[in-house]
């Protein structure tokens, strides 16, 4: 799992005093969950479901292992390119979806306009880079932040659009 960096701690907090503590009823997308950092802590703040989508096999058999441990009934994984399931139309809406891709995989400008019709009505995107990175003008900046070489932004699709 070399090529995992989970979202520090700093950044985590941060990010969960902006979506709110208490998460319940949320339905999240973990579209990079990587170490699962970012699931977990939703699933942990009572999100009803939490979607993780890693397709590193040893990332993902972790993310498996820590499922179990911790009994997470409102977890679903999926090992699978996160790339590819938000190209794929399948129902259902998310509330907060969760994109922390390899910062070198250029993923973030590809998958970001496949999320718009996957969003709930006033739902967010949270982004995490290695540099800075300007959405186009689907999405609102409704805050952003950087810590270190970490940078990172909650998004919220336009509504006049």
């Amino acid at each position: 799992m070399s090529g995992l960096r989970p979202t520090p701690d700093r950044v985590r907090e941060t990010l969960f005093n902006w979506l709110g503590q208490d998460l319940s009823g949320r339905c999240c997308l973990d579209l990079f969950a990587g170490s699962g950092a970012l699931g977990f802590e939703a699933a942990s703040r009572g999100a009803s479901e939490v979607v993780m989508v890693e397709n590193n096999r040893a990332a993902f058999r972790a993310l498996q292992e820590n499922c179990r441990k911790l009994a997470c009934s409102n977890i679903m994984l999926r090992c699978e390119d996160g790339l590819g399931f938000a190209r794929r139309q399948e129902s259902g809406r998310y509330d907060v979806i969760f994109l922390d891709p390899p910062f070198q995989s250029g993923y973030l400008p590809k998958v970001l306009p496949l999320l718009a019709d996957r969003l709930a009505e006033d739902g967010l995107v949270y982004a995490e880079t290695g540099e800075a990175f300007e959405p186009d003008a689907v999405w609102e900046v409704v805050k952003r932040a950087r810590a270190g070489k970490v940078y990172f932004q909650l998004l919220q699709k336009v509504q006049d659009l």
